[in-house]
């Protein structure tokens, strides 16, 4: 039995990963954003790749405001949270509340349902670059990369990569400082993130999201983050609108 439990783990594992190695789509960091953006897309009926770092995917909505397990969504919202069976109740003035650890898991689970194939404990070290396009992912274990151990990655190849990573917009970093890509912003750099002013933050992070170069589409917090728009804090309604919004543009590009 021992044998038979490790062989199905490895076997599918290896299938799962080899049916990975060319999509549509790479989003790297599967917090809101890019797990709304990888259900629309997989819904749609393409392929996704969604690489998360940490071993429990949900971003920053697992710790709530300053670990009260509970975050704020604005109305406008509550058709996604709809979508992924999130439940949710009023806060008055617009404004609802809903359990972080069953927003998490809910957009963890709707993701992976809708078709998108997660994988965590991966970490995104470098990008594909070729021909001036984004052109995928080059990938390791994360243990691997915090202990700095020498060992070779691999590389996942697709049509769009997305940068999900949040505030440390990790994948612009790499593009502009690698590749010495100009990105489309106001000074063709990463501009930064502003500190706390929550309606700008909210409304900005759904204005930022885009795509900032050939091939390399920005959303949530890393879309702030690149284009210089404030924080906001345990208020994700902007988040969940930019992972729409990032998925039908990619969406219109894969079509077109």
């Amino acid at each position: 039995m021992e044998e038979k439990i490790s062989r199905a783990i490895i076997q599918r594992y290896f299938e799962k990963l080899q049916e990975n190695l060319s999509v549509d789509v790479v989003i790297v960091g599967a917090g809101p954003s890019g797990m709304v953006a990888a259900y629309d897309l997989a819904k749609a009926g393409k392929s996704v790749a969604l690489f998360e770092r940490k071993l429990a995917p949900g971003g920053g909505v697992w710790g709530g405001g300053m670990l009260f397990n509970e975050v704020v969504v604005q109305e406008d919202t509550i058709t996604i949270l709809d979508d992924f069976g999130v439940g949710y109740l009023s806060a008055g003035d617009g404004l609802y509340t809903v359990d972080s650890v069953e927003l998490a898991a809910g957009l963890t689970f709707g993701a992976c349902r809708a078709g998108a194939s997660l994988f965590n404990s991966v970490s995104v070290e470098d990008i594909v670059f070729k021909e001036g396009r984004i052109g995928g992912v080059v990938i390791n274990w994360t243990p691997v990369t915090r202990l700095e151990m020498h060992v070779d990655p691999l590389v996942v190849m697709s049509k769009v990569v997305l940068d999900g990573t949040g505030h440390p917009s990790e994948i612009a970093e790499l593009a502009t400082r690698k590749a010495g890509v100009r990105i489309e912003t106001e000074t063709g750099a990463i501009m930064g993130e502003k500190p706390m002013w929550v309606e700008s933050g909210e409304i900005s992070t759904v204005e930022n999201t885009r795509q900032i170069y050939p091939g390399l589409y920005a959303s949530g917090m890393a879309a702030n983050n690149v284009s210089g728009g404030f924080r906001m804090g345990p208020i994700f309604g902007g988040m969940l609108k930019s992972g729409r919004k990032v998925a039908g543009l990619i969406l219109e590009e894969l079509i077109n």
